[in-house]
């Protein structure tokens, strides 16, 4: 928009009046046109310009409709200085010394870093080819076309440019700066593919690093446009992680929207991740934690962070234990936020069931059940690793191991040891609370090593120390005895009930597989065991050459009398405190 006002006084004074306001001036109409005094003054954003008419209507279509509607007033007449404002101008004064000087033949540089000014002044004035050959518009479009676009550095520092540039969306310069960045980082891509010294390694680096100083919204268009014309998956995460990296270092601010709108922008931009758990993810685990905690901290979308928990969960098997210790930074009852990986955890049965769904019944899924373990016993690390905390809830500890299926663990030992220091760092729960979680420790799945540390616990129930010692005597009884059918009598328990449609029978017979699976691992650590036994009563044996056969059965009588007299300890601990109870209450009754 135009503001027009004149002024009229004589042609001298006029004159001198616009110099003296006007502090590029001698550029214009002293050094140019020395012996001809300026007849307009053009104010851009408070800076005044002393130039002449003729140049001016000779290139720009909106100063020739301004200078005729001078003409068409009746308050003009000849030799008048009159004044045109320009409101809003593209690019301030500086871009508008720069298209004055183009109108009057004065040479200058076209940079990609004044071209996106120059653009939208030259579009703001109107500098067509229908007023003038080789016109601004066209001399910029040039240097757009033939020289930024094909440059994938001066693309970057075009498409910075129109960051500051609203006008630069009219004329679609940030569009076709996308595609030409998308066009250039493809074709480098193609080049260090083809270089067996870069390998596609050094050639990116560069061009990641110029990315990084684009701001978020312009990135993401950047970054789409790269996926859709061909980007590897790999290079565009290497980018993620380097624009992350540089725009969130330093103090994360939980108040600060602009973190919100990056950690929420780049979490959309991660590739889709088709991949399984045959293979790595495309985005390292690491960077999605690290994303996660960060948009926890300034607490982003929900729908963002439950796509970072799903694909965290979809390889929850790589995770380390100091990933999963996730502070919780809300005015909880815990030290570590146990929701969040309660939620992994989840995401990652579901994909467990999804594959299983997909492989069928004929297929091997001896995979999934590896991983399954493998989570298992992160999970008994994790629960060890938060169970001393005095604020954690009972609930919060018993949803993940309810979560966990129990044939997730060959053996309870983790477990154990996980609701031993709960029970510990918990002295005020009641018997119920601890029978309740002590029914989640299966004593046949315990180890010879925690079935003695049970069996001397006096933080568990005395129904679980004489489940564990019952346990512990039909072992030994069947290990004498040859009997290798341990815990197979309990796989019945899954196909008495027969399903009556073939989905629950293709259930039922895949729950079968697993259990069967876990029984053969449970079996082969139980041989370990006994092998283990058994080169201790060879090494006794060795040691008394003189007399072999008496070595050998008073070491099985010693091993048995140590089991026999461990039992026999216990249960006189457990006839001890019964007889003390039965003295206590017939005393009471007799008062």
């Amino acid at each position: 928009m135009a503001g027009i006002s004149n002024r009229p006084s004589s042609l001298s004074s006029s004159s001198t009046s616009c110099k003296s306001r006007s502090s590029v001036t001698p550029s214009f109409s002293t050094c140019i046109f020395s012996d001809v005094a300026g007849d307009i003054t053009v104010v851009v954003d408070g800076e005044s310009f002393l130039l002449h008419k003729f140049p001016l209507v000779a290139r720009c279509g909106k100063m020739r409709k301004t200078v005729r509607d001078l003409k068409d007033s009746s308050s003009s007449s000849f030799g008048v200085c009159s004044t045109i404002e320009l409101r809003d101008f593209p690019g301030g004064a500086l871009a508008f010394e720069l298209a004055i000087k183009f109108c009057y033949g004065i040479n200058f540089e076209i940079t990609a870093s004044n071209v996106v000014d120059l653009r939208c002044a030259a579009g703001y004035l109107e500098m067509t080819e229908e007023y003038k050959e080789e016109n601004l518009v066209a001399r910029t479009e040039n240097y757009l076309d033939q020289i930024a676009f094909r440059s994938l550095g001066k693309s970057v520092q075009v498409l910075c440019s129109c960051e500051t540039q609203e006008m630069a969306e009219t004329f679609k310069i940030p569009d076709r700066c996308v595609e030409a960045i998308a066009m250039n980082v493809c074709r480098e891509q193609l080049v260090s593919g083809l270089s067996e010294e870069l390998k596609g390694r050094d050639c990116l680096v560069w061009w990641i690093q110029e990315l990084s100083a684009l701001g978020i919204d312009y990135y993401t268009r950047v970054v789409s446009a790269m996926a859709r014309t061909g980007v590897r998956s790999e290079s565009i995460v290497a980018s993620l992680m380097h624009y992350a990296q540089e725009s969130l270092k330093g103090v994360i601010n939980r108040n600060s929207q602009e973190q919100r709108e990056i950690i929420e922008a780049i979490v959309t931009l991660l590739p889709s991740d088709e991949k399984r758990s045959n293979s790595l993810s495309v985005t390292p685990l690491s960077f999605l934690f690290g994303m996660l905690k960060v948009g926890i901290t300034i607490d982003i979308d929900i729908s963002c962070r439950l796509e970072l928990e799903r694909r965290i969960g979809q390889q929850l098997e790589t995770v380390s234990l100091d990933d999963l210790l996730i502070p919780c930074v809300q005015n909880e009852d815990s030290m570590y936020d146990v929701d969040t990986v309660h939620r992994l955890l989840t995401c990652f049965l579901e994909r467990i069931d999804e594959e299983d769904e997909d492989s069928g019944y004929d297929s091997d899924s001896t995979g999934q059940h590896g991983s399954l373990l493998k989570v298992g016993r992160i999970m008994d690390a994790y629960l060890a690793e938060i169970a001393p905390d005095p604020y954690l809830s009972l609930h919060k500890f018993t949803a993940i191991i309810e979560r966990l299926p129990h044939y997730a663990r060959i053996l309870d030992d983790g477990i154990y040891r996980a609701i031993d220091m709960y029970l510990k760092a918990h002295p005020l729960l009641t018997e119920e609370e601890c029978k309740s979680l002590c029914k989640f420790i299966d004593c046949n799945k315990l180890s010879q090593e925690a079935s003695n540390h049970v069996a001397q616990n006096d933080r568990l129930p005395v129904r679980m120390v004489a489940r564990v010692l019952y346990s512990e005597q039909l072992r030994l009884k069947k290990a004498l005895s040859g009997d290798s059918e341990e815990g197979l009598l309990d796989l019945s328990s899954g196909v008495q009930s027969r399903a009556v449609s073939p989905r629950d029978t293709y259930a039922s017979l895949r729950r079968e597989n697993r259990e069967l699976k876990l029984e053969i691992a449970r079996m082969r650590v139980r041989v370990s065991e006994l092998e283990k036994e058994q080169m201790l009563m060879k090494q006794g044996m060795m040691e008394k050459s003189d007399n072999n056969g008496g070595t050998f059965l008073t070491s099985l009588s010693k091993g048995i009398g140590k089991i026999a007299i461990f039992g026999g300890e216990n249960r006189r601990k457990v006839k001890r405190k019964s007889r003390s109870v039965s003295e206590k209450n017939r005393v009471d009754g007799d008062n």
